[in-house]
């Protein structure tokens, strides 16, 4: 019998993490499959990172099991360290070392064999474009260039999973672009891509995704299913003028959930559009506002979100309530 579990990279079963009367990670139910790219989001505080130094073998769970790469999270943490590449928003490059130096250093840190560390190093820096840098003090590379480097050291030892944790923060949006092709590129060789980002564009860019909240994991699945599946509310876009200042008024009427702005105009969240836009419309042309333009739409990622992180803040607020 197939045991199903080889065909996932990680395995977790109702993994939790406690700090004192603190739970930073609540119970959590993920499989990602071999050569997914899976993104991983929620807003700061809501147990990323927790998840991630206890699945790269840093952080022990206080409860529940799991498998990183087919090795237990709470028995083979070392096992675990040598079969994965992880690479966070710093880089952890050092600048006072040339591009060469800090792949020799990193050559040495994962115990490549010393026939093959001539080639792992001209692969690295082919897949990162830095042929002509590569006697370069790492100072002075751009953040899109050092980025590169960081993924190339990350996966000097070919591992089969990556973690990535914010990895394009602070980087232009071509460089983004061009570090998501790499990615692409290392899926379509069987590696297995888990990322954490905050950029919505980026998310896009997931065969799956995850969105924790509060330590708990509240929606998954893939970006288009998440549009469709998860989003109970419908969402109509407004253009008028002053938008700061309508969201306020759209707010007060009912069944409205929340509106908020977006680019030139706003993304309302409604019970229903049919509704709410020519109560909409009335409501800014009595308030003096000339051209009010309101439709509904298919909502964005960013959209979908905020919706579940705002219906799971309604729900507990009566348990909130009782409690005191």
């Amino acid at each position: 019998m197939n045991d199903p579990a080889i065909d996932y990279a990680v395995t977790l079963t109702d993994l939790s993490k406690q700090f004192g009367d603190f739970v930073a990670v609540d119970r959590l139910n993920l499989n990602v499959k071999r050569g997914e790219i899976f993104g991983f989001l929620g807003p700061n505080g809501a147990g990323k990172s927790t998840t991630i130094r206890m699945l790269c073998g840093i952080l022990p769970p206080t409860s529940g099991s799991g498998t990183v790469a087919g090795f237990d999270i709470g028995r083979d943490a070392e096992k675990i360290k040598k079969n994965i590449g992880y690479m966070s928003q710093k880089f952890s490059l050092y600048d006072d070392l040339t591009v060469e130096e800090n792949i020799d250093f990193y050559s040495g840190i994962y115990r490549i064999p010393d026939a093959k560390k001539r080639e792992r190093k001209e692969w690295v820096i082919g897949m990162a474009g830095l042929g002509e840098h590569r006697r370069s003090g790492t100072a002075i590379l751009s953040g899109g260039w050092k980025q590169r480097l960081a993924l190339g050291c990350a996966i000097l030892h070919e591992p089969p999973i990556i973690f990535l944790d914010e990895p394009t923060s602070g980087v232009d949006p071509i460089s983004r672009r061009n570090f998501w092709d790499l990615i692409y590129h290392l899926a379509g060789q069987g590696v297995t891509v888990f990322v954490t980002t905050h950029y919505m564009d980026e998310a896009e860019y997931c065969d799956r995704l995850g969105l924790i909240y509060r330590g708990e994991l509240i929606a998954l699945g893939t970006p288009e299913e998440l549009k469709t599946r998860e989003m109970r509310e419908e969402i109509v876009e407004v253009f008028c003028d002053r938008p700061q200042d309508a969201m306020g008024l759209i707010e007060e009427l009912p069944g409205v959930r929340h509106a908020a702005l977006f680019g030139r105009g706003l993304h309302v969240v409604v019970e229903q559009a049919e509704g709410a836009i020519p109560t909409i419309e009335r409501k800014l042309k009595d308030a003096g506002y000339p051209s009010v333009e309101a439709e509904r739409i298919i909502p964005s990622l960013e959209d979908v979100f905020v919706s579940l992180i705002e219906a799971r803040d309604r729900r507990e607020a009566p348990q909130q309530e009782f409690a005191r």
